[in-house]
């Protein structure tokens, strides 16, 4: 650690005063745990500490990706505390640890400073690890964990200066269809919502995905598979993926690879939160962790870079997922997995709350004489399988009540369900 370094770096983010959009994500601000946000990074998890900052006050921010704190050790951090004191004369009441995982061992001081009593501690990551077991062991129950995604489809609203309060006429309607429709083709990684430079912007978020978080993180040697599993995790979302499909899929092209590799691989590009997999029912825990799992990515608008082809069914499939995830900050009880039985009849999600099964939704683009019949009869048979009367198809623009075997199905707009999650 540098000193005067760190006096020039706090004297910058005394003046840095940036525009915030506020998000949606609550987290306790006098809990007695250490909060910590993960996130992909560019998600704006930077700016929401600046958010909590003018909410709280008296903090210490720091940047642990800003080149003055880049390589501080995890036993330098009470000087830099001590050196934040000797320039403004006041110990901060408030700590944000702004991408804490570029701290070796930085669990370990975070441990001991939550138990001086003296700091109310806020991190930030770009890591799932951060969410792991390890690290809930290594801080022994000390922390209350929330995920932070890019905007949702309401925050990209506000973001731009409109309203979604209520729509009244055909007109409003149309409009508010348009820009789902922009975010669902674009997403909402805050930069790119707020930029006409949006395909450049995602160009370069793919880029930073693959060489920083993924190659250069976890030290990847066999470049040609991770290029691979990168691009083919974007192109196929909203499907279903095994690492022995993969496995046999780079055999094929004559790249020597283990298929213990590939099980690495998926985990550690898993761990950079670009990526999700979702797991599919079994009453069986074990059986749960050996089924292919479905692909989501934290953000549609990645996919415009790789996108094979228009399929808006997928892309909105994609935001109602991430829709049932920003549910699980509120709610720790909230499961999510999809369905499939025997005869290949798949619900696209099925969200289970403790021991009860809440909520089953799918998800197409439109209901069709072709379609209809396959949606409903796997909707009817993993509700009586499962025991859930709430079944949900959610389309484009189609609203409807379809009842069958004594069953009751909403059929509803995809814009009126995601801003009124």
């Amino acid at each position: 650690m540098i000193k005067k370094d760190v006096i020039d770096y706090l004297k910058e983010y005394e003046r840095f005063e940036p525009e915030i959009v506020g998000r949606e994500l609550k987290v306790p601000v006098d809990s007695e745990f250490v909060v910590s946000i993960i996130g992909p990074r560019r998600a704006g998890k930077t700016y929401y500490l600046f958010q909590l900052s003018r909410q709280l006050g008296n903090y210490l921010y720091l940047n642990f990706e800003d080149s003055r704190l880049y390589g501080v050790k995890y036993n330098e951090l009470r000087d830099i505390i001590r050196t934040y004191v000797e320039v403004y004369g006041k110990e901060p009441k408030h700590l944000f640890l702004d991408e804490i995982q570029n701290v070796k061992n930085w669990e370990i001081v975070v441990r001991e400073l939550h138990d001086l009593k003296k700091y109310r501690i806020f991190v930030t990551g770009s890591s799932s690890k951060l969410l792991s077991k390890e690290i809930a062991t290594q801080l022994r129950g000390r922390t209350l964990s929330y995920l932070l995604l890019p905007f949702s489809f309401r925050e990209s609203l506000v973001a731009k200066g409109l309203s979604f309060e209520k729509y009244v006429n055909k007109d409003e309607i149309a409009k508010i269809k348009h820009e789902l429709k922009e975010y669902l083709d674009y997403g909402g990684f805050p930069e790119v919502v707020l930029s006409q430079e949006k395909v450049k912007i995602l160009k370069e978020y793919s880029d930073l995905i693959l060489f920083r978080d993924f190659i250069e993180r976890h030290g990847i040697k066999n470049l040609e598979v991770a290029r691979f599993l990168h691009s083919f995790i974007i192109q196929n979302f909203s499907k279903e993926i095994s690492a022995n499909s993969l496995f046999n899929r780079i055999k094929a092209m004559g790249v020597k690879v283990s298929k213990n590799t590939i099980y690495d691989y998926l985990s550690k590009i898993e761990d950079t939160v670009f990526f999700f997999f979702l797991r599919r029912y079994s009453k069986k825990p074990h059986l749960r962790e050996t089924y292919p799992k479905k692909i989501y990515l934290c953000d549609t608008g990645l996919t415009k870079i790789l996108r094979l082809s228009e399929d808006a069914g997928k892309l909105m499939e994609n935001s109602v997922f991430l829709e049932l995830l920003r549910k699980t900050n509120q709610n720790p009880l909230i499961e999510i997995f999809y369905w499939k039985d025997y005869l290949q009849k798949e619900v696209d999600f099925i969200v289970k709350e403790g021991n009860q099964f809440t909520q089953l939704i799918q998800v197409t683009y439109e209901l069709t004489p072709e379609n209809e019949k396959r949606e409903v009869n796997a909707l009817l048979k993993a509700g009586k399988e499962l025991g859930c009367k709430n079944m949900t198809i959610l389309t484009w623009d189609q609203e409807d009540l379809i009842k069958k075997s004594g069953k009751e199905i909403f059929v509803k707009p995809l814009w009126k369900w995601i801003l009124s999650v």
